[in-house]
C-alpha cells in the first residue's frame, strides 16, 4: 500500500476524532447558550399544560447521557397566580437528544423528578387528584381523542388519533400534600415510580409506591389506549393495588366518561377486615377481630351501581359462591344479593356487621353498632354446614340486614342438636344507647345436646323436647349481653332422662343429713316421662318458677335463683312420690320424700338437706 494511502487514511482519522472531540467539547456550550433554561421551561410548559418556572441554572453533563440538571423547579396553573404551585422538584434531570441540541432544538425523552412535592385536592368522590391544566399538548391530544371518540363511540378511528411523541416521566422520593385549613397536610409520602408513555397513540403504563397512613402501597396500572381512555372511550385497562391491609385488582375494559363504566374480573383480598376498614378511617369503631377475607367476581359498575356476578368469596376460608349488587345512589351505599357457602361460621360473619367488643373490654357497655349507620345491607345467605362457637349447624337459611342504625340476623330454617333451630339477633341503636334482642326457638332437639352448648351438664333432660329462649338488653360483649338481659326462657321435653343422677343414692344422703356435692351421686341416670322448666331472666339472674320431672315413681322439683354472671346457685327443691303428694297435710312430707337446698356454683353445686317438719314445696 503507498505510504501517501496510509498518510491520508490517519489524517482522516484524526480529523473525524477531531470532529467528535469538538462536538463533545462545544455541547456544553451550545446547550448553555442555545438551549437555555427558558426554551426548556417552554417545553416542559407545552406538553404539561402548566406555568414552568425555573430558578437555577441548568448544568449540562455529556457522559454517559446528554442530560440537562435543572433546580428549583414549579410547576403552576397559569390561571391562578395566588395559589401556590401544583408540583414543585428541588431537581428535575432532563435526558436532551445531542443531534437536536446542536440544531437548537430541546427534544427529550426522559424526565426525572427528585423529591417533587405534588399538590392534591379532594374531588367530590372523595379522592385526592391534582389540579387539571386549561392546555398543553396532552390536554390537547386529549381533547383531539374526545372528537375521534364523540364520533363513534362504538368504534373510534383510532388512525386519527395525535401520534406525538412524548416518553418517561420518572419521580424519586416525592411526596404529595392537601391545603387542610390553610395548612399542608401530607397524604403520601416516599413516593416514587415511573410513567412512560412513548406516543400518544400508544400504551402507557404506571408503576409508583410509596407510604400512605402509615403503609407501603404499591400501584400498577397499563392500557393500550391511554388516549381512549382519558377521552372517555372504552378501552382495555389493569390495575392492581398492594398493601399489607389489602390487595386490589382489575383487568377489563374501562370508561372515564361522565358516566363511567368498567367491565372486568376483579379480585381484593384481606388478612383482615377490620385491619382495612381502620387503615380506611371507615369511621367504624375497632371491635372484634374479622377474619380474612377474599373476593374475585365478574364486575359490572355505572354510574352509581356495581354488579358482582359469579361472586366466589372466602371468608376466614369459608369459601362461597353468590351475586351481589352495590348501590351508590343513596345516602348510604346499599349492598344486596345473595350468597351460598358450603361452610360458614357465623360468627365471623356476624362480627362484620355486628361489631362486638372483646370480652373484658373496659368502657361503655355499648355494642358498636356504628357500622349500621355507614351502610344499608340486604343479604340472603344459606350453608349446608355452618358453625357459631361449638354449635354445629347443617342446612342453613338466613338473612343479614342492616339500615339506619338497625342490624338484624335471623336464621329462619336450620338444623341442630338433632332437631330445627330458628333464631334472631337485632342490634338496634337508640339515643338512650344500643339495644341487643335474641330470640330463639329450638324445636323437637336433643335436650342433653342443647344443654351442653349452653354450658349445663348436671340435672338436664336427656331427650327430645322444645326450647324458647327471649332475651333483650344493653350489652358490648357477648357474656355482658347475658349479664345485663332481661327475658324469659321455656321448656319442655318428652320421655327420657335426667343425666348424673343417681337418685337412690341421692336419697340416701338426704336421709342421712350433712351436705354433700352433687358430684358424689352423679354416677347414675333418672328415667323420666317428661319435663318442663320456666324461668324469667332479669339482669342476667334467672329466676325458676317452675322446673319439674316426672318419673314413674318420684317427681323432682325445683325453684330459685340462678346467675349467669357467677354461675351462683340458690335453689330450693324437691323429691316426692306422686300419689304421696296429695296426702301431705300440715307441712308434714311422706316417707319417701326429701327436701332440700342447691348452693355453689354451676359447675360444682351442693346439696343441703332440709331436716323434716319443713314444708318442700
Amino acid at each position: 500500500m503507498p505510504s501517501s494511502l496510509i498518510r491520508r487514511g490517519i489524517w482522516a482519522i484524526g480529523a473525524a476524532v477531531i470532529v467528535i472531540a469538538l462536538v463533545v467539547a462545544t455541547l456544553p456550550l451550545i446547550a448553555s447558550t442555545r438551549i437555555v433554561r427558558d426554551r426548556i421551561a417552554w417545553e416542559m410548559s407545552a406538553w404539561s399544560g402548566f406555568r414552568v418556572a425555573i430558578e437555577g441554572s441548568p448544568r449540562i453533563e455529556v457522559w454517559p447521557t446528554f442530560r440537562a440538571i435543572l433546580t428549583d423547579v414549579t410547576l403552576s396553573q397559569w390561571t391562578d397566580t395566588e395559589t401556590p404551585p401544583v408540583v414543585e422538584a428541588e431537581r428535575v434531570e432532563v435526558d436532551l437528544s445531542a443531534m437536536a441540541a446542536l440544531r437548537g432544538d430541546v427534544v427529550f425523552s426522559t424526565a426525572r423528578l427528585v423529591r417533587p412535592t405534588i399538590r392534591v385536592q379532594r374531588t367530590p368522590t372523595g379522592l385526592f387528584l391534582p389540579a387539571v391544566p386549561t392546555g398543553g399538548r396532552i390536554t390537547r391530544s386529549i381533547d383531539t381523542a374526545r372528537g375521534v371518540v364523540n364520533a363513534d363511540p362504538a368504534k373510534p378511528n383510532l388512525d386519527k388519533l395525535p401520534t406525538d411523541s412524548f416518553g418517561t416521566v420518572e419521580f424519586r422520593d416525592g411526596r404529595m400534600v392537601a391545603s387542610v385549613n390553610g395548612k399542608d397536610v401530607e397524604i403520601l409520602s416516599s413516593l416514587s415510580g415511573q410513567a412512560t408513555w412513548a406516543a400518544m397513540n400508544s400504551n402507557a403504563t404506571l408503576s409508583a409506591t410509596g407510604i400512605w397512613r402509615g403503609e407501603s402501597v404499591a400501584v400498577d396500572a397499563a392500557s393500550e389506549k391511554p388516549l381512549v381512555l382519558f377521552a372517555g372511550g372504552l378501552a382495555p385497562l389493569s390495575l392492581s393495588f398492594k398493601a399489607p391491609p389489602a390487595t386490589f385488582s382489575f383487568d377489563g375494559t374501562a370508561s372515564m366518561s361522565e358516566n363511567s363504566y368498567f367491565d372486568g374480573q376483579a379480585k381484593f383480598s384481606a388478612p383482615s377486615l377490620r385491619r382495612v376498614l381502620e387503615w380506611l378511617q371507615a369511621g367504624i369503631a375497632p371491635g372484634a377481630a374479622i377474619g380474612s377475607v377474599s373476593i374475585s367476581s365478574k364486575v359490572t359498575a355505572t354510574a352509581g351501581r356495581v354488579k358482582f356476578e359469579n361472586t366466589a368469596i372466602a371468608l376466614d376460608n369459608n369459601p362461597g359462591m353468590g351475586a351481589l349488587d352495590l348501590s351508590l345512589g343513596e345516602a348510604q351505599p346499599v349492598i344486596s344479593g345473595t350468597l351460598a357457602f358450603d361452610t360458614l361460621d357465623l360468627r365471623s360473619f356476624l362480627s362484620a356487621f355486628t361489631p362486638l367488643a372483646p370480652t373484658g373490654a373496659v368502657g361503655p357497655s355499648d355494642v358498636d353498632t356504628s357500622f349500621a349507620d355507614k351502610i344499608n345491607l340486604d343479604l340472603r345467605l344459606s350453608a349446608a354446614h355452618a358453625t357459631a362457637g361449638p354449635i354445629q349447624l347443617a342446612d342453613v337459611a338466613a338473612t343479614a340486614q342492616v339500615k339506619d342504625g338497625l342490624s338484624v340476623f335471623d336464621i329462619s330454617d336450620a338444623s341442630a342438636f338433632g332437631g330445627n333451630i330458628q333464631t334472631s339477633l337485632r342490634f338496634d341503636r337508640k339515643p338512650e344507647g344500643s339495644q341487643v334482642e335474641i330470640r330463639l326457638l329450638a324445636s323437637d332437639i336433643d335436650g342433653g345436646a342443647f344443654a351442653t352448648a349452653a354450658g349445663m351438664t348436671r340435672l338436664v333432660p336427656v331427650g327430645t323436647g322444645t326450647v324458647s329462649v327471649i332475651l333483650k338488653g344493653p350489652g358490648r360483649t357477648w357474656n355482658s349481653i347475658f349479664d345485663n338481659a332481661d327475658g324469659s326462657v321455656s321448656a319442655t321435653f318428652g320421655p327420657g332422662a335426667l343425666s348424673k343422677l343417681n337418685l337412690p343414692a341421692f336419697l340416701k344422703h338426704t336421709e342421712q343429713g350433712g351436705f354433700f356435692a352433687l358430684d358424689d351421686v352423679s354416677d347414675g341416670t333418672l328415667p323420666i316421662d317428661g319435663a318442663e322448666i320456666k324461668a324469667s331472666i332479669s339482669k342476667g339472674v334467672a329466676r325458676i318458677d317452675k322446673a319439674e320431672a316426672n318419673s314413674a315413681k318420684y317427681k323432682i322439683w325445683l325453684s330459685g335463683i340462678a346467675s349467669y354472671a357467677g354461675r351462683g346457685l340458690a335453689l330450693s327443691g324437691g323429691v316426692i312420690q306422686p300419689d304421696q303428694a296429695a296426702t301431705q297435710t300440715n307441712g308434714q312430707q311422706g316417707p319417701n320424700q326429701a327436701s332440700f337446698f342447691v348452693g355453689g356454683t354451676w359447675s360444682t353445686p351442693f346439696i343441703s338437706p332440709i331436716s323434716r317438719g319443713v314444708s318442700g314445696e
